[in-house]
């Protein structure tokens, strides 16, 4: 695989095409319209910085500002797949958005391309059938901060090739992953499974009434000796995907998803990405 394309460019979508580029691979992002270009070109030149920044090796060295070189925008979907061997879908968590382009990608994509959804919570055969290619489609799911918390965990359907199954854990390796190959479906794969109850469980105690964020981070960080609390991390993967994955929850999920768009979303405060969320960055701990 040479041409890896990324649909979707929010903060992980953006993530996954920097890090792909900064290995070496010629990258295309597509988003949906020039203002979300626009947003993602200074993603990436924020990526570059932070990688200097945190000292990721080589990116000093002129790595950075190369990865961004290899990186290609497009809003037109059928150009920013027209060569590609590998498609990492990165879309909003809605499960009929993600069909709808899988339908659309079917139609415009080589036969030869792999399909790879980084979905967080869905699971591959939910997808699968709207590939059109049900054998060249899989998981492929990364945490945030990808360059340094680097797990890709490879979840394949009965469907899935797997020759393609071991050339997506091939590349997750080439980029830099610790590929976590899965032996088979699960919601959530290995990371999300561990991690969405903890943070469920904060959201309960704050649509309860029980504590404030910063009440319930500090108990989390001090009781544990974690480096940071659950609204902390809420932060970090974005209220917007918080809020897609707590409406799909029990009733109690469902009033912690209105209280995030409500008090936040609604207001534009989407977490790190944007400069506040349930606290202001940047911040001193």
């Amino acid at each position: 695989m040479k041409n890896i394309t990324v649909l979707g460019t929010g903060v992980l979508g953006s993530q996954i095409a920097f890090q792909t580029a900064f290995h070496g691979f010629t990258v295309t992002a597509y988003d949906i319209d020039q203002p979300a270009l626009d947003r993602a070109a200074e993603r990436f030149r924020a990526l570059a910085a932070r990688y200097e920044a945190e000292g990721v090796d080589g990116a000093a060295d002129g790595g950075a500002t190369a990865a961004l070189d290899r990186i290609r925008l497009t809003s037109d979907l059928a150009d920013a797949v027209a060569q590609a061997d590998l498609v990492i879908e990165a879309v909003p968590e809605n499960l009929e958005l993600k069909q709808g382009i899988y339908r659309t990608l079917a139609d415009v994509a080589p036969a030869s391309t792999i399909f790879a959804t980084n979905s967080s919570t869905l699971l591959p055969s939910d997808l699968a059938d709207a590939t059109g290619r049900p054998d060249r489609f899989l998981a492929l799911h990364f945490a945030n901060e990808i360059w340094s918390h680097n797990t890709a965990e490879v979840m394949g359907t009965p469907a899935t090739d797997p020759a393609v199954y071991a050339d997506v854990v091939e590349f997750a390796r080439q980029i830099g992953m610790v590929p976590i190959e899965i032996k088979k479906e699960k919601a959530g794969y290995l990371l999300n499974s561990l991690l969405v109850p903890f943070l469920q469980a904060a959201g309960e105690l704050l649509v309860n009434g029980i504590a404030e964020p910063e009440a319930i981070d500090a108990t989390w960080r001090i009781g544990t000796g974690a480096p940071k609390g659950p609204f902390e991390i809420y932060d970090i993967v974005g209220l917007t995907t918080a809020y897609n994955i707590s409406l799909m929850g029990d009733e109690t999920q469902q009033r912690f998803a209105a209280l995030i768009k409500e008090q936040y979303i609604d207001k534009g405060k989407l977490g790190v990405a944007t400069g506040e969320g349930f606290y202001t960055y940047p911040r001193e701990n």
